[in-house]
């Protein structure tokens, strides 16, 4: 890669970053201006169980404010916090957005990785073709069991590389599409996620079994 291609991959990752920052403060800011119009009974409803539990003590306490300036500035705060604590489901989103292609290419890699290894490691043991086919001639239990763990690793990865990268790419909306394929995608990205979660419980089974019971 030449640095031409260095520098452009550089500066096109700082203006994806400097978007995804433009819309996060964009989102915050108007939900914090809409927030300062209600600040006076958001504040109100912030300190209620302390004035309900103050009325309950019987005591004459209550909270007041010292400076001038004070009800300003709580009103102030209060109205940022809650427009940053309802707007930091989208403000994480758009952090995703930005890391996810990052991190799905080293996790793709990983699984990839991972695939490779394990051939590698039980051509080395003279066990590849055996376990492959879940030791059908031979009739070792430990080698089928590995075979198990060795295609459900499979089957894993092609989910990764096949299904859940690229309906991610849609759904992140790294690549275009209308709103129902993204949709669509989404949904496809989230299903097949979840079958992997579940496939790598049985697949850990039978690799600890291999070890442990033959």
């Amino acid at each position: 890669m030449t640095h031409d291609e260095n520098e452009g991959g550089f500066i096109s990752h700082l203006a994806e970053l400097r978007k995804r920052l433009i819309h996060s403060f964009i989102f915050l800011i108007i939900f914090f201006i809409g927030c300062y119009f209600f600040a006076e009974h958001i504040y109100g409803f912030l300190v209620e169980p302390f004035a309900e539990a103050v009325k309950d003590d019987g005591s004459n306490r209550r909270l007041i404010f010292t400076a001038l300036q004070e009800t300003f500035l709580t009103y102030l705060k209060v109205s940022f916090f809650t427009a940053f604590f309802v707007t930091c489901p989208y403000i994480l989103m758009q952090v995703w957005k930005f890391i996810a292609p990052a991190a799905l290419f080293y996790f793709r890699w990983a699984a990839a990785l991972t695939v490779v290894s394990g051939f590698i490691l039980a051509g080395l043991n003279g066990y590849l073709h055996d376990a492959m086919t879940f030791s059908i001639g031979s009739g070792v239990p430990k080698h089928t069991a590995i075979g198990i763990g060795m295609w459900l690793g499979l089957i894993m990865a092609f989910n990764v590389w096949f299904v859940i990268w690229p309906n991610q790419k849609r759904a992140l909306g790294i690549v275009d599409c209308d709103p129902d394929l993204k949709a669509k995608s989404a949904r496809t990205a989230m299903l097949f996620s979840r079958t992997n979660t579940l496939l790598s419980l049985p697949m850990l089974l039978t690799m600890v079994a291999a070890q442990n019971l033959y």
